[in-house]
């Protein structure tokens, strides 16, 4: 079976590495709404879906758990967990928390040249978004995605704190999972965030800490009212 042959070449570390990369795949699975919360799930079912051995999974689930990304419901599989309000009010509170302690770090060790690049992406994404209406919008939005993702993870990485970036990593996931299954992304939502980023990103690159945080913490604000339920002005 090609999950086998995959795994083992991908593993030349061992176990540690086959669970490391079962781990690495469900995270995956959860980033991109592929596991929904509240879905029921098997071990064999992942291991299908992941094309991993049984036994890699076995492995990554107790971690998966320890997290909060999976729970064990005895006699019926593996749930994801749902998503309630407090569930969500308190994945962004540690992202609020994290994020706006990384700015002084970010701005004091962090190569200007990286914000800049950041800042300049977001120009290029506004001014496409705005003139080409034949972009291919699916394409668009998940490019956008990702590069917010591996953005936002390079500023908390800016404190050079593994333990920290580890508590960000978890937390970013659960965000990730609320905004699959409760945000529609759109050309306006895309346009509002690209603005947000810029706001945030601006002073960040003139070293004003007091400025990138006040347009940080609305950025984290705006995104937790849509993730209730909410509507903002774009």
């Amino acid at each position: 079976m090609k999950d086998r042959a995959t795994a083992r070449q991908a593993s030349p570390g061992g176990e540690n590495s086959l669970r490391q990369l079962a781990y690495s795949r469900i995270e995956e699975l959860l980033n991109w709404g592929r596991l929904r919360p509240g879905q029921i799930i098997s071990q064999r079912e992942l291991v299908e879906t992941t094309e991993m051995t049984l036994s890699a999974i076995r492995e990554a689930i107790p971690r998966l758990e320890a997290e909060g990304l999976l729970q064990t419901l005895p006699q019926r599989g593996l749930m994801v967990p749902s998503l309630d309000v407090t569930f969500i009010r308190e994945a962004y509170q540690m992202r609020r928390v994290i994020e706006l302690s990384a700015i002084p770090d970010l701005i004091q060790r962090l190569d200007r040249a990286v914000i800049r690049s950041w800042l300049d992406w977001h120009t290029a994404a506004r001014e496409r978004l705005s003139s080409d209406e034949t972009v291919d919008l699916q394409i668009f939005l998940r490019d956008l995605q990702v590069y917010d993702w591996h953005m936002h993870a390079a500023m908390v990485g800016a404190m050079e704190n593994s333990l920290i970036s580890n508590v960000y990593r978890v937390t970013a996931i659960k965000i990730r999972m609320t905004a699959q299954a409760r945000v529609r992304v759109t050309r306006d939502n895309a346009k509002r965030v690209i603005a947000e980023h810029i706001a945030f990103l601006t002073p960040m690159l003139e070293g004003s800490a007091d400025a990138a945080a006040e347009a940080l913490s609305r950025h984290i604000d705006q995104s937790l009212t849509i993730a209730l339920g909410g509507t903002v002005a774009n």
